[in-house]
Order: C-alpha cells, then structure tokens, then sequence
C-alpha cells in the first residue's frame, strides 16, 4: 500500500459542462470536471485524529491551489472508514494541482504526522459525470473555521452501481430518464451522478480503481430513518415491482455498495 498526501482549498465550483452527447468522440476531448471519491481505511481508533488534522491543514492548502474540496466524512457502518470527495475543473488541472499540492511545503511540512494514521488508501475512484450537468453544482454555504462548532447536518449517502457495461451503453440514459424521477419523488434528491474518468490517471503516484463500470450517484437525507423511509416507499410502487427492478437487475454486475456518511465539521455537503 503506498502513502499518499492530503488535500487544499479550492476555486469555487466546478467548470459547467459542455454539450456533447455522453460517449460521444466530442465527449471525449471536451473539458469536463473530474472528482475523486476517496475512501482511507484508518488505523484502527485513529479516525478522529486524522479528520482534524486533514480539516485544520488540507482543506485551504488544497483549494488554494484550484482543487475543491466537495465533503468530508465519517462512514456510519466502518469506525475506521474516511470518506472524502475532491473535484478539479478538468483532467489537466487536476495533474497540475494534486504536484503542486503533493511536493509543496504543506503535505511535506505534515505527511509525517498524516502517513501513520492511514492503514490503507488506495480505494479511490476517479469520476466523470455521467452526462453533460450531472457533476456537482457549485458549493454553497460558509466552511466553519477549524475548532469551530459544528453546524446542524443530515447524511449525504454515495452509491455505487456495479455495471455489466460501462454506464454509457444505456445505463447513464435510464438512470437519468427513469430512476432519477423515481428516487426524487420517494425522497431521493439526486445531488450528482457519475461515471468512470477515460482519461487516464495523470498523477499515478496516487493508485486509483480505473478500470471500473460504475454509476456513482449521490444523495442528502435528513437522517438514516429517513432514508430508508424513502427506499420503502420506492419499493412498494407498482413502476418499481414492474419495470424498474428487473431492468435494475439486467444492467446490475452485483449488489451496490451504499455508503452512508455522516458530514465531519467542516465538510460543505452536509
């Protein structure tokens, strides 16, 4: 497992999407926001030592270098799981940004403290939207000062859709056509949804899982009562008896992972 370093404060909001239809050669070379979901398996009882040192010396240090830093969380289900989401406006800023940030003074001034609280982060996807305006919208709301408070927050939860085929061959079209309406209307506001980057990995010092098929598509909810309330009440329709989950099952390779995150103090998605 390699060691890697940790993040900064970024230029506010992704770069809007340009047009092309998703899969498209003109997809392919247009300018488009990539994200990293990050998933660090922390040494065992180390969890909240490591989210305060990341939110008092990586989240600034990293945006000011262009990087956005979209939420920071503890994972419900693992005590020694962290979850983080970082976005850069395309695939050539995130290779500028993640050198600037990785052989500058602020993760060589700190990785020695931050290298021995992680037992593993090498669980990373690198994402793409999944069609033209289904990345993140820009931020809102004020980060609280390191120490500060924490504001009231629901729970964000990350799924993550294991495809037969990559999203683009049919799955990303019914996502956004069928099931987006249907989550939203049980409950299920879809923040953003993502697929795999095509691009490849322009900063390997950090391992990333690329050769995924994956839908990755996030939602907020106020509580984990809540959500499962909602999944309840998608799955008693009639739409999702009939039509939704037999196709589900023919694009599905497995069960999706469904990661249930409680916002840390100064995460903006909350």
């Amino acid at each position: 497992m390699k060691r890697i370093p940790v993040l900064t404060r970024a230029a506010a909001g992704i770069a809007a999407l340009a047009a092309p239809i998703p899969g498209s050669a003109a997809d392919d070379v247009a300018p488009h926001p990539v994200i990293e979901l990050r998933q660090y398996k922390i040494v065992a009882g180390k969890r909240d030592a490591m989210i305060a040192l990341f939110e008092r010396e990586f989240v600034e240090s990293q945006e000011e270098l262009g990087m956005r830093l979209v939420g920071q969380f503890r994972d419900r289900d693992d005590p020694n799981r962290f979850t983080w989401i970082r976005a850069f406006p395309s695939m050539e800023a995130r290779g500028k940004a993640l050198n600037a940030f990785y052989f500058g003074p602020v993760w060589q001034a700190h990785r020695g403290e931050a290298n021995p609280l992680l037992d593993d982060n090498d669980d990373v996807l690198l994402l793409r939207p999944a069609w033209p305006g289904s990345g993140f919208g820009p931020a809102t709301g004020q980060r609280p000062a390191p120490g500060a408070p924490a504001r009231p927050a629901g729970m964000a939860v990350a799924t993550i859709e294991y495809l037969w085929k990559q999203p683009d061959q049919g799955y990303a079209a019914y996502f956004r056509d069928t099931l987006a309406p249907a989550y939203r209307a049980a409950g299920l506001p879809i923040l953003a949804a993502y697929g795999p980057e095509t691009e490849p990995n322009n900063f390997p010092r950090l391992y990333v899982r690329q050769s995924e098929r994956v839908l990755v598509w996030f939602t907020r909810v106020a509580s984990l009562a809540a959500y499962q309330a909602a999944q309840r009440k998608l799955r008693a329709t009639a739409v999702w008896r009939g039509s939704i989950q037999p196709a589900l099952a023919n694009y599905r390779e497995r069960t999706p992972q469904v990661l249930m995150l409680s916002p840390t103090p100064r995460s903006l998605l909350r």
